[in-house]
């Protein structure tokens, strides 16, 4: 089983993850580890943080010579800021000589919409800061390190993921499933807000803009596609092996996003079954190894029964605007259980952009970890191996002649 777990906070002195059920053999890139934490830190709508860090992942463990031992591998990624906040998120008893940054008060007033008052009510806290720390999307800056690792590993069989963001408050290309892989792809990484659609991505940069002028903040969706998937990934013999309840677990954890659809999603709700579901056809002229089958259409959007069928993956991600709002809503000291505007936190005004790298991460470390459940070795010499005759069987089972 491939897994990871993090800790840090958003002001500590640095975030941690150590990812679990790697392979050895797999060759790291460590420049492409880097490249996806910048890519988190971009977008149209963040705000003053993004200008302080820089973010870079050290490993620390499990990688030697540039490849996976098989042991678990660590990764930190250091807070630059952690400087202005050693006073304030000290681990020691006494705040340390020297400590550097202000004496911040204790947070009382809990913002809607964030975990404040439901952490501070679970944990017992009298301090809010203690909860917003740890429950801040900072915290997605491990999780992308940790996929950038499940991403590699697919790579290297032929998986490739990307996204494209589909809206901005109520602003939205009008067929995402229109988009290819190819055009999500193809988008520039430096660019706003990586909109398929060119005229739509100002029109979404105008609405970002207006909820900044009204102290507010706007969500939106972005779709996460992969490619070269085998069939056969995922399960439907039990409800916990199911892929695409991995895939909707996996991506519904990560802050603010409040749904997820695959395929056509809701609007599959809405559709007859004979314009919803995907027909099977022949392909004769499928590449070698492969399945000799293909779909007109992929409404279901590569997952049926909770497996892969060959076709590209496609989950759409659904975020709320963010919680902490520079005109705040109302809230309650829970020193004096009076009214009182809620905590005023830094925060971004729209953070769409980077919420997709953060799927990306998650969807390429649930598919890294569908992959090992399938093809699954100690070594990548013998997943290579695996995978290349149970191709080669399964392009096998299908008669020559209707190829």
């Amino acid at each position: 089983m491939l897994r990871f777990l993090t800790a840090g906070e958003s002001h500590g002195q640095a975030l941690l993850a150590i990812v679990e059920g790697l392979p050895a053999g797999l060759t790291i890139d460590f420049d492409g580890l880097t490249r996806e934490l910048r890519r988190r830190q971009g977008g149209y709508g963040r705000g003053r943080r993004m200008a302080i860090e820089s973010d870079e992942a050290r490993i620390v463990s499990g990688v030697r010579n540039g490849l996976t031992t098989g042991a678990p591998v660590g990764l930190m990624i250091r807070n630059r800021d952690w400087e202005n906040w050693q006073r304030t998120m000290h681990v020691e008893g006494e705040v340390p000589a020297g400590a550097g940054g202000p004496d911040r008060a204790a947070v009382s007033r809990p913002r809607p919409g964030h975990a404040d008052l439901a952490g501070a009510l679970k944990y017992g806290h009298d301090d809010i800061r203690d909860v917003l720390e740890r429950a801040s999307a900072r915290e997605t800056a491990a999780r992308v390190a940790c996929g950038s690792l499940g991403r590699q590993l697919l790579e290297r069989f032929g998986i490739e993921v990307t996204s494209h963001v589909i809206s901005i408050g109520d602003v939205a290309i009008e067929t995402p499933l229109a988009v290819s892989f190819e055009q999500a792809r193809s988008l520039d990484p430096a660019a706003p807000l990586r909109c398929a659609d060119a005229d739509v991505e100002s029109r979404m940069t105008q609405a970002i803009d207006r909820a900044r002028e009204a102290g507010d903040t706007v969500g939106g969706s972005f779709e996460v596609m992969a490619r070269g998937l085998p069939p056969g990934l995922g399960s439907y013999a039990q409800w916990d092996r199911k892929l695409d309840g991995r895939l909707a677990q996996a991506l519904m954890s990560i802050p603010a996003i409040k749904a997820v659809g695959i395929g056509q999603g809701p609007r599959a709700a809405s559709l007859p079954g004979s314009r919803m579901h995907d027909e099977i056809l022949p392909r004769p002229n499928a590449p070698a190894n492969a399945v000799p089958l293909g779909r007109p259409t992929n409404n279901a959007g590569g997952l049926e029964g909770g497996v892969t069928n060959g076709e590209e993956l496609r989950v759409t991600v659904y975020m709320k605007p963010l919680s902490t709002l520079m005109k705040p809503l109302r809230s309650v000291d829970l020193t004096t259980m009076a009214e009182a505007p809620a905590a005023v936190e830094r925060s971004d005004v729209c953070a769409v952009p980077a919420a997709a790298v953060v799927g990306e991460a998650m969807v390429c470390f649930v598919l890294a970890d569908a992959f090992l459940e399938k093809f699954g070795a100690d070594t990548i010499a013998d997943i290579e191996r695996t995978y290349s005759d149970w191709r080669a069987k399964l392009a096998g089972r299908f008669p020559t002649a209707a190829r």
